[in-house]
């Protein structure tokens, strides 16, 4: 791990997310591939639609610019889901 990097904070139930911030870091950094996270204020890790599209905006747009999304990990209560595990990405 190179850097580790609180990107937003988001209210209880959204945040806003564009791929340019999240790998603004990335690129300055020279990084060859991002894990994202984010947690679930209701405990429940389960991807919302919203996540889902999230991520697929994030991969595509790594791929554009050559660095891979190796993950997209939900933390909820004492549990954790990983898209990539479930196969949105």
């Amino acid at each position: 791990m190179l850097h580790k990097q609180t990107i937003f904070i988001g209210s209880l139930n959204s945040s806003i997310v564009h791929p340019r911030e999240i790998f603004r870091e990335a690129v300055k950094r020279s990084a060859a591939s991002i894990i994202c996270s984010h947690n679930h204020p209701s405990g429940n890790p389960t991807p919302s639609p919203e996540d889902i599209e999230v991520t697929k905006r994030l991969q595509e747009a790594g791929y554009i610019i050559g660095i891979e999304l190796i993950d997209h990990v939900i933390i909820g209560d004492h549990q954790f889901i990983s898209l990539k595990e479930k196969g949105y990405m």
